[in-house]
């Protein structure tokens, strides 16, 4: 397997995870469950690993498109439930383009390859939550 992290106990409940890329990142709980909100949480990472592919596609397709966009962003909000193991049953993901010169189908477009076809984190948050995606336009 080519995608091997090596994730390493710092002490209390902060870990260091290495990453393929080179790049390493930090995981800690919060101080209410005995942490010291030094590094990521694990949930919230898998949302910004779900906004990063995605993005990345969309990037990539406004470049090869030669789209005009002045600022994207993604957000995302995500419903965790009740009951251990606590999970994303539910995610809403909102695509914000601004520009003065918006070409808002290929720009819907992007999206659509995106979410439909490329991003591999999409497929596997398919299998366990419910994906509710709007793409927003904000003309300058």
């Amino acid at each position: 397997m080519a995608n091997h992290i090596t994730t390493t106990w710092l002490g209390d409940m902060k870990f260091e995870s290495t990453n393929p890329s080179g790049h390493n990142l930090f995981i800690d709980a919060g101080e209410e469950n005995g942490g010291k909100g030094e590094g990521y949480r694990p949930k919230a990472l898998m949302l910004s690993g779900l906004a990063g592919c995605s993005g990345l596609d969309v990037a990539s397709l406004i470049k090869k498109m030669k789209l005009e966009v002045d600022d994207f962003k993604i957000e995302i909000d995500a419903n965790l439930t009740e009951e251990h193991p606590k999970y994303y049953d539910k995610v809403a993901m909102h695509f914000h383009f601004t520009g003065s010169n918006l070409n808002e189908k290929k720009l819907q477009k992007a999206v659509d390859l995106s979410i439909e076809k490329y991003c591999g984190v999409m497929e596997m948050f398919r299998q366990f939550a419910e994906l509710d995606i709007q793409t927003h336009f904000h003309n300058k």
